[in-house]
Formats: structure tokens, C-alpha cells, sequence
């Protein structure tokens, strides 16, 4: 009876001790009332200059970044530099979007079974800080803190991990 009471007194230790240890892949889901698609997103996520959100639907998944500041003005011709912690190259991205001056910029990728390179570096490489060139050819830089590269790791791997299971076969 001891050893009954003691297994029951243990037992949400051992829980809290297995929730730690996973990842929790928290997203929103939302189905499109006309053509049925589900959409998957991780919300908004703070970044020093502006937020990240992080959507996927059948056809893609994209990377929205939202500027805040002054206003931002972005066209098919404005790209973003994304520079890696410990290595020297960098990642190159068009602006998937449209044009727009209230600091949007859309990193658009196809949503496919096999992994694509760029998006797998984005989920598996920590981001120091990304250089946006706008219409007017100004740099505007996002530094991502040493606290938030692993959670933007993790909800980019999370939704595209996730994103696959859209896919139809």
C-alpha cells in the first residue's frame, strides 16, 4: 500500500519531467470557408525592429515580416540579406509579396514533399540579423537576439514539418 501511495505521489513529477524535454509545435489553424484549405500559422513572433509570422497552406509557406518604425516601402525588386551566426555567407530572398509601404516582406516557398535547401537552412541555422533593401534602396536591419534564434528555429521547423502533412496526394 506504501509503494502504491508513493508511485501515486511521483507521478506528476515524472510528467512535468517528459513535458520539458518535448518541443511544443503550437499552431493556429483555420480553414478557408470557400475553398476548404487549411492554413497553418504560428502568429506573430517579436523581433528587435519588427515581428515574423510564419505561415503554410497547400501551395506555400511564407515567411511574413512586419517592419515597424517609420514607413517602409517594398516592390518585386526589394531583397533581403540573411546573415547566419558563425559563418560568413548569407542568404539572398526576392521579395515574394506585393508592392506595399506598410513594411511587409514576404519570403514565399513552395510547399513540397522534398525538403528545399533555403528553407531548411532557415529551420536549422541560427539567424543573427537580416538586411531588408526597400524600393529606395535603404537598408533597414533586423538583429534576432541571442534569446529568440532558437524559437524561430524551432516554429520554422515546426511549420514546415507540419506544412507537408498539406500536401495532397
Amino acid at each position: 500500500m506504501v509503494r502504491i501511495l508513493l508511485l501515486w505521489m511521483l507521478a506528476p513529477f515524472s510528467l512535468l519531467a517528459q513535458d520539458t524535454a518535448v518541443v511544443h509545435c503550437k499552431l493556429h489553424s483555420e480553414t478557408d470557408p470557400f475553398t476548404k484549405e487549411i492554413k497553418l500559422s504560428t502568429g506573430f513572433l517579436s523581433l528587435s525592429g519588427g515581428a515574423v509570422t510564419i505561415d503554410a497552406t497547400t501551395p506555400e509557406v511564407d515567411l511574413l515580416f512586419a517592419l515597424t518604425g517609420r514607413e517602409v516601402c517594398f516592390d518585386n525588386n526589394s531583397t533581403a540579406f540573411i546573415f547566419f551566426e558563425g559563418t560568413k555567407t548569407k542568404l539572398t530572398i526576392r521579395n515574394g509579396g506585393t508592392m506595399n509601404c506598410e513594411g511587409l516582406f514576404h519570403f514565399i516557398f513552395k510547399n513540397t514533399a522534398a525538403t528545399q535547401t533555403n528553407l531548411n537552412k532557415l529551420a536549422t541555422q541560427k539567424i543573427n540579423r537580416i538586411v531588408f533593401t526597400t524600393t529606395g534602396k535603404a537598408e533597414l536591419t533586423i538583429i534576432v537576439k541571442p534569446e529568440m534564434q532558437d524559437p524561430l528555429m524551432q516554429h520554422i521547423q515546426c511549420l514546415v514539418d507540419e506544412a507537408k502533412k498539406l500536401i495532397k496526394q
